[in-house]
């Protein structure tokens, strides 16, 4: 089974003029992406998301910043399909607590069994320590977190609060993610202590956080097996800040220690050619219509797994 977790960077649908467009790979934080030239260059940001979806050829596909169901299914029949990319019956993407639409989704090729959104929990269903900016009756997770069953597979997609713009306001949110889906793996290890799972998706943590100064630190090892690590250290990143220079993973997969047995040798792949050409790092080999900034797939990569006979 090959599996990708990819954060597209606010894919939606929009109708203007009664024609239907998808916005493109941009945050709208910069001038030259608010600009009305920026919009020219959305439909080629998403042709390259296509083609970077049609370079993993993956059995399932994790997405985050999808805007609702509607986006995913014209992105999947209308780019993925022109890009050979197509061909993924099953899809989800259920709404979350991101005002702004960017939710979780999943196209699979395989059936997908038990799936359920928990953007609905609360600090009190899972019994959570009290933390700074952490309502007590209010949906802990600012997207999701997705969990579904693949064969034998239980995958969590999240997405996870970014540090900006407050650091440390952001910190105890990103902490009490961690909790909670730690709290639901131990659920399902409750039920089956011989579930394989891993937990994937844009977790956000930044440059430099290790040990307990990491707020997703529930989750690391020796709770999981951080399948990251198996990477080249030179490789471990799927994200680039030019303002800051620094490259970073927030991106993640973290694996049931009995996965990460059962599979010691399959190593995480990180796909960049649909990345923007500020990132300098030799090795990148871009896809041939990616701008300096834009055209591009996304600003992040994608992280390809591979579980032979899974």
């Amino acid at each position: 089974m090959r599996i990708v977790t990819f954060n597209v960077q606010n894919l939606r649908l929009r109708r203007v003029a009664g024609r239907v467009r998808l916005d493109g790979a941009r945050d709208g934080d910069m001038a030259q992406d608010t600009e009305r030239a920026a919009t020219a260059l959305d439909l080629a940001d998403r042709r390259l998301t296509s083609a970077i979806l049609a370079q993993a050829d993956a059995d399932v596909i994790c997405l985050q910043e999808v805007f609702d169901l509607e986006t995913l299914d014209f992105f999947h029949d209308h780019l993925m399909r022109h890009a050979g990319a197509g061909g993924y019956p099953h899809r989800i993407c259920l709404p979350g607590n991101d005002g702004g639409g960017r939710d979780l989704a999943v196209l699979s090729r395989r059936p997908l069994q038990e799936v359920q959104s928990h953007a609905r929990l609360t600090p009190d269903d899972l019994g959570l320590p009290a933390l700074p900016g952490l309502q007590r009756g209010r949906p802990l997770f600012r997207r999701d977190c997705l969990a579904f069953r693949v064969g034998g597979l239980h995958l969590f997609l999240c997405h996870f609060k970014a540090p900006s713009p407050d650091a440390a306001r952001a910190w105890p949110i990103r902490r009490a993610e961690a909790l909670a889906v730690r709290k639901l793996v131990e659920g399902l290890v409750q039920r089956d202590r011989a579930a394989l799972w891993l937990v994937l998706g844009d977790l956000n943590e930044p440059v430099g956080a290790t040990g307990e100064s990491a707020a997703i630190a529930p989750l690391m090892p020796p709770f999981s097996v951080d399948l990251i690590a198996r990477m080249p250290q030179a490789e471990r990143w799927t994200f680039y800040d030019a303002e800051s220079g620094h490259y970073a993973c927030p991106d993640a997969l973290l694996a049931a220690p009995a996965l990460a047995q059962r599979w010691p040798e399959t190593v995480p792949q990180a796909l960049r050619a649909g990345l923007d050409r500020a990132a300098t790092r030799a090795g990148v080999q871009r896809l041939a219509d990616v701008g300096a900034h834009r055209p591009h797939a996304s600003d992040h990569a994608a992280l390809l797994l591979e579980l032979a006979g899974a």
